[in-house]
C-alpha cells in the first residue's frame, strides 16, 4: 500500500483517486424501536441460524431481517424482494429514517474506556483492481456475490458496510476524527458483546474537502466484506454506471440539488459508489484473525490416516485436552484437525508439512506461486482436494475456532483449525496483485450492520 509498500500504479485524481464521499445516510429514529443495539447485527456472513434468531426475537425491527431474510417468511415476491419491501415500509412508518444532509460519519468501536477502532463511513467509489487503488486480498465465491447483488438489486440500496484499510500516514484525516471524537456523539449504543457504538454526522463541506484531498493519492485494501464489493461492482456494470477507467471529478469539486432540494455531492451514479468504513491502519492496527473449515463427509480417523498414507503430512497427536489452547499455539505450516467430542476426549492432531516439493506442486500447478506458503491454500489444494477428495460442498466455514466445533460436534465430520495470517503478508501480496484464497483472513473489528444504510434513491450516492 502506498505510504507501506511500494508499488506501480495510480494517480492522484479523477478514477484513480481513493474517493469517500458523503451521503444522505438512513438511520433508525430511536422512538420507534426498543433500543438501537437490539436492531443491529454482526454481518451477515458471521450469523449462523441461531444467532438470527436472536435478533429477530431482540426486535421486530431488527437489520437482520433485511441482511438475511428468512425464505419460510417471505410469500410469493421470494427474499430479496420480501427485504425491499420490508426496508420501503420501515421508511414509510418512520422506523427509519434519511438524514437532511449528505454526511461522512465517523464511527467509533470501544470497550469500556479502550477503544478499539475509529473510522469514517462513507460511499467509496468503486474502482478496477488494475486500478490499484481498491485492493482485494482474498478470491471470492460465486454463491455469496450473487447472494449480496440480488439484495442490493431489490432494495437499492447497501444496508450493510464493507470494511477498508488504509495507510494515513502524514495526512490529516486521522488528526480531524481524533477531534471530533472529543465532542458527543449523536449515535450510541452497547451491544449485548459488551462493545459501545458511537456515530457522529459530519455535514461540514470543508471537512469533507481535507478528506478528499487527503484519500487521493492514497490506497485502500479490502479487509472484510469482499463478496459484498464484487457486488457492488458487478451492480454498477449491469447499471451501466462509468467505467472504473473512465474521469470523473473528485467529491469535492461540484454540488448538485435533490428533487426536495437537499445539496448533494456528485461525481458518478448510485451504482458508482458502495457504502464502507474507512480506516487508518497506522492509527488503529487490524486484528487478523483465521477462518477455520469444517469438512463433512468423513471421519476423523480416516482424516489423519489419508493424510499421512500420503507421504505429505507428519501428524502429532497434542496431549492436551483444550482445544482452544493449542489452537492458539499454531504457527504458520500447521494444521489442526479435530474430530467430534467423544464421551472422554476430543481427538485432535497436528498437521505439518513433510514433503514441501510435492505440496508445492499441487498448491502452484494452476495458482500463484506465493500461494506456496500459504495455509488455506496448503489446507484446500494438497489436503482436502488431493487427499480427502472432498468437493466444494462439502466445506463450510466458521469464524471462530468455538464455532467450527459446534459445528462439527452438530454434523459429524471433521474440523481444521488454522493460524492467522500475519497483516504485512496480506498487505504484501494485495500490494503485488495477488489474491489469496477465499476466506483467507477474518479482520476486525467489523462494523456493526444497521447503524447507517444507505439507498440509491435519497441523494444520488
Amino acid at each position: 500500500m502506498r505510504n507501506m509498500t511500494a508499488v506501480g500504479g495510480s494517480g492522484d485524481s479523477g478514477a484513480h483517486a481513493l474517493e469517500l464521499a458523503p451521503f444522505r445516510g438512513v438511520r433508525y429514529r430511536p422512538e420507534h424501536v426498543s433500543s438501537l443495539a437490539a436492531v443491529t447485527s454482526p454481518p451477515y456472513d458471521v450469523l449462523d441460524a441461531e444467532s438470527v434468531t436472536k435478533l429477530e426475537d431482540a426486535d421486530p425491527h431488527n437489520v437482520v431481517r433485511l441482511i438475511l431474510p428468512r425464505e419460510d417468511d417471505c410469500g410469493p415476491e421470494g427474499r430479496y424482494e420480501h427485504a425491499a419491501l420490508t426496508l420501503h415500509g420501515w421508511l414509510d412508518d418512520g422506523v427509519l429514517a434519511i438524514d437532511d444532509e449528505p454526511a461522512l460519519y465517523v464511527y467509533e468501536q470501544s470497550v469500556r474506556d479502550r477503544i478499539l477502532q475509529r473510522g469514517l463511513l462513507g460511499a467509496v467509489a468503486l474502482r478496477d483492481p488494475e486500478d490499484h487503488v481498491v485492493l482485494p486480498h482474498e478470491d471470492v465465491m460465486p454463491g455469496p456475490v450473487r447472494d449480496r447483488l440480488d439484495l442490493m438489486r431489490a432494495a437499492r440500496a447497501n444496508v450493510e458496510p464493507i470494511l477498508l484499510m488504509y495507510d494515513g500516514t502524514d495526512g490529516p484525516t486521522a488528526a480531524l476524527i481524533e477531534k471530533v471524537a472529543d465532542q458527543a456523539p449523536h449515535v450510541s449504543a452497547t451491544t449485548s458483546d459488551g462493545v459501545t457504538h458511537r456515530i457522529w454526522s459530519l455535514t461540514d463541506e470543508h471537512f469533507h474537502n481535507v478528506v478528499a484531498d487527503d484519500l487521493a493519492p492514497r490506497q485502500a485494501l479490502i479487509a472484510d466484506g469482499h463478496h459484498r464489493y464484487a457486488a457492488y461492482r458487478a451492480l454498477q456494470a449491469e447499471s451501466g454506471g462509468r467505467h472504473a477507467a473512465a474521469a470523473s471529478p473528485p467529491a469535492s469539486s461540484s454540488a448538485s440539488v435533490t428533487a426536495d432540494g437537499k445539496k448533494m455531492l456528485v461525481g458518478g451514479t448510485p451504482s458508482d459508489y458502495g457504502l464502507a468504513l474507512l480506516v487508518d491502519l497506522r492509527a488503529y492496527p487490524p486484528y487478523v484473525g483465521a477462518i477455520h473449515r469444517v469438512i463433512a463427509g468423513i471421519d476423523f480417523p480416516d482424516a489423519i490416516a489419508g493424510a499421512v498414507s500420503s507421504g505429505l503430512f507428519s501428524a502429532e497427536t497434542d496431549p492436551s485436552e483444550d482445544v482452544l489452547a493449542v489452537a492458539g499455539t499454531l504457527r504458520p505450516g500447521e494444521l489442526l484437525v479435530v474430530g467430534a467430542a467423544e464421551p472422554d476426549r476430543r481427538p485432535m492432531v497436528r498437521l505439518r508439512v513433510v514433503d514441501r516439493a510435492t505440496v508445492e506442486e499441487l498448491v502452484t500447478h494452476h495458482d500463484p506461486r506465493s500461494w506456496g506458503e500459504l495455509d488455506t491454500a496448503v489446507l484446500h489444494r494438497a489436503l482436502i482436494e488431493h487427499v480427502w477428495h472432498a468437493a466444494d460442498d462439502d466445506i463450510s466455514y466458521q469464524h471462530s475456532a468455538e464455532g467450527a466445533l459446534r459445528a462439527v460436534d452438530k454434523n459429524g465430520g471433521v474440523a481444521v483449525l488454522l493460524a492467522p495470517v500475519p497483516v504485512q503478508t496480506v498487505l504484501d501480496l494485495a500490494a503485488d496483485g495477488v489474491r489469496m484464497p477465499r476466506k483467507s483472513t477474518s479482520f476486525g473489528p467489523k462494523p456493526r450492520t444497521g447503524l447507517v444504510l444507505r439507498t440509491f434513491d435519497t441523494d444520488g450516492r
